[in-house]
């Protein structure tokens, strides 16, 4: 290793670049300023062990800088900033909770991403399969700048611009059609054994977290993916809609709906619920919070919730809330069991920590933590001989909306 990368490690230290430099942390949560001091937590704070000070932790990393300077066999590939972001990421991960994680700057940018439910790119999205490792083109959003140029459900992608996608893993080829909205990208792909060149114009695209659609006896169907930013307006949207079709029932259904935004959550269900609470929430000191409804909307026709095991934390909330309330009838399989709720913090340089800072509970008081919402009427997945097309837990709850 040269003086010059064991310098730039020696002056990076993770107890200067994420503690003394990041004294505080200030974020809302439900209308409340709070401010989480984490300076001197190395130094006899309130985390710090009674044995180990600070001076003990730079002499342990001096002394393993030193042995991978004498010893490390692949010493000309040390990348001196992903040791750093590495010490970062295990602070946080040593802590043991599995929802709380340190986001280095490419991680951030895509995290907000996702919870924001926007980006910049084509509006196509993707799949790499296991056997042939071939990427296709699985879904088109109808009017973007992917359906303008030409690019169609079953493309075969096989290169981006000059890029050759073969052997590539799927996230750095999305990384290459991504980009400033208003920059062109040119997508090489296979349609029937035709090579086509479609070129797009990446803009600002909106992620679809909403499929809707009106089944038999005029019972509605709104599939929720995730509680993004983008997802409150076209949930109302969908809802409007089948109300001007003559929806007589409705589902909802949040199966593998890994979660999102508290306050998406709540606001849809402000469409939904009659007066009173739809979550409350302590805090390691306590503190409570309510968020409420005013009943304004309540809706009062026939409906039912589809849950399985991998609905999680705000899908939660959600069902949790209808089930206390008797709003509808929760239908599936025992939920995750994520009870608890992280504050994205930012770190002021372009990187941010998700720390889990209080416990939630659902109307009537309960904590779902650890074992999820139970169905009002259990029903497992079954896969049956005619393929995936039967879909036996949807099938009963559409026949819980009609009785």
């Amino acid at each position: 290793m040269d003086w010059e990368t064991e310098k730039k490690i020696r002056t990076k230290r993770f107890w200067l670049g994420a503690f003394t430099g990041f004294a505080a942390a200030v974020f809302l949560f439900a209308g409340v300023w709070s401010v989480w001091q984490l300076g001197g937590m190395l130094a006899g704070g309130n985390y710090a062990s009674g044995s180990v000070t600070e001076t003990d932790v730079e002499k342990k990393l001096d002394k393993i800088n030193r042995l991978i300077e004498s010893y490390y066999l692949y010493e000309d590939e040390i990348d001196a900033d992903a040791l750093i972001e590495g010490m970062y990421s295990g602070y946080a991960a040593a802590l043991g909770d599995p929802y709380t994680a340190y986001y280095d700057e490419e991680a951030t940018q895509t995290l907000l991403e996702t919870t924001s439910g926007e980006f910049s790119g084509i509006g196509a999205t993707m799949s790499r399969s296991v056997d042939s490792g071939e990427i296709t083109i699985v879904n088109v959003y109808k009017d973007s700048p992917a359906d303008k140029a030409g690019l169609r459900e079953g493309d075969t992608l096989y290169q981006v611009d000059d890029k050759d996608t073969a052997g590539v893993d799927l996230d750095t080829v999305v990384s290459w059609i991504k980009g400033e909205r208003g920059t062109d990208v040119t997508l090489h792909v296979l349609r029937d054994g035709e090579e086509i060149q479609a070129t797009a114009t990446r803009d600002i695209i909106e992620i679809q977290t909403v499929e809707y659609e009106m089944k038999d006896g005029q019972t509605g169907y709104i599939a929720v993916s995730e509680f993004d930013d983008v997802t409150y307006e076209q949930f109302e949207t969908a809802l409007n809609d089948l109300e001007a079709q003559g929806m007589q029932g409705l589902v909802i259904d949040l199966r593998g709906n890994p979660g999102g935004n508290l306050s998406t959550v709540t606001d849809m269900l402000k469409l939904l619920l009659p007066e009173g609470t739809i979550v409350s929430t302590k805090d390691k000191y306590g503190n409570t919070d309510e968020i409420t409804c005013d009943g304004s909307h309540e809706f009062t026709k026939p409906l039912a919730v589809l849950v399985n095991q991998y609905s999680a934390s705000a899908s939660e909330i959600f069902s949790g809330a209808i089930q206390d309330y008797g709003v509808g009838q929760i239908v599936g399989t025992t939920t995750y069991g994520k009870g608890v709720v992280q504050q994205l913090m930012d770190l002021g340089d372009g990187t941010y920590l998700k720390l889990t800072i209080a416990e939630y509970y659902t109307p009537s008081g309960r904590s779902i933590n650890g074992a999820g919402v139970e169905p009002d009427v259990e029903v497992e997945n079954v896969y049956s001989e005619e393929g995936a097309e039967v879909d036996n837990q949807l099938e009963k709850a559409l026949e819980v909306v009609s009785q």
